[in-house]
């Protein structure tokens, strides 16, 4: 399988500041960007099926970029861990697409990417006029509306150090709390893990988990309240933005509810509803049918 180039940006923060790296698909020279943004605690490699497909199948000059959000994968780690929230992921958003300069954009976004694609689609839209706009957005299996039960239930998981003796240990521990994302074969879900960990010293075949443990932090603080005041805030923003919308959701999924999922369709950009039988939250954009789904999407 060809591997995507490597990258690394500067953004500012409330310190010195921190580089977030990003996987580049395609011709860099393309005129046409998608970006693709992954889950709370996964990382841009989660795209490396669906970048490649887009790839094989587009009919003109094509870039997939696929950012390691701050705190994950290769991406660095905040000094403040308050910092591990969708606004400062937004921030570092806009200044990869400052240094991208696309002339056509658009978003593919997992769980928190989906969110992070809704903040950025109302920046740009705030932005003079002329200056770039998504025009598709691709949300995965989130919305507005997030319930509390699952986010109690990645609670459970999230933040705690993990070491593992090899890759195949890791991807059992992993696989006991991702089974709804899905059937996989062994195959696929070894090489999703590939990228979830990386050796505990140089050389060593022990593993932990890529990410920093402190973007638990701003979870381990929310109450149901928190949430409810920052649903109401997201469902303006999803009120207002105006690109062409595709929303998919996992038929099993706890994150995002049939209520929420159909209010969308209905409000702001009315999105057009995809759901994916006997998968949960969130779907891996994997599978075949998920891959063209959103390859007819973004590019038919």
């Amino acid at each position: 399988m060809p591997e995507p180039k490597l990258n690394y940006l500067p953004c500012p923060d409330s310190g010195a500041g921190h580089r977030m790296a990003y996987w580049d698909w395609g011709d860099a020279a393309a005129s046409h960007v998608i970006v693709c943004a992954h889950g709370l605690s996964r990382q841009g490699r989660d795209f490396d099926v669906l970048a490649q497909d887009l790839l094989a199948h587009a009919k003109g000059r094509l870039r997939v970029v696929c950012p390691d959000v701050v705190g994950r994968g290769a991406s660095d780690w905040l000094a403040d861990p308050l910092g591990y929230q969708v606004p400062t992921y937004v921030a570092d958003m806009l200044v990869l697409l400052t240094h991208l300069k696309p002339t056509l954009v658009d978003w593919v976004g997992t769980s928190m990417g989906g969110l992070i694609g809704m903040g950025v689609c109302a920046a740009l839209q705030a932005a003079p006029a002329g200056s770039t706009r998504v025009r598709r957005l691709v949300l995965n299996d989130v919305g507005p509306a997030i319930q509390w039960e699952a986010i109690a239930r990645i609670a459970t998981y999230v933040g705690r150090s993990m070491e593992f003796d090899s890759l195949q240990q890791a991807a059992d521990a992993l696989w006991a709390i991702s089974t709804s994302f899905g059937p996989h074969t062994p195959a696929q879900w070894l090489e999703l893990t590939r990228h979830m960990v990386k050796p505990v010293a140089e050389g060593s075949e022990r593993v932990r988990l890529h990410y920093d443990p402190a973007i638990a932090v701003p979870i381990a603080a929310a109450t149901p309240e928190s949430v409810a005041q920052g649903e109401t805030l997201l469902w303006q923003v999803y009120d207002a933005i105006t690109p062409q919308t595709l929303l998919l959701r996992g038929a099993q999924s706890d994150l995002l509810s049939v209520a929420t999922a159909q209010q969308m369709t209905l409000r702001g950009p009315r999105a057009r509803l995809v759901e994916f039988a006997d998968i949960g939250h969130a779907p891996t954009l994997i599978a075949a049918d998920q891959v063209a789904v959103v390859r007819r999407f973004l590019l038919e």
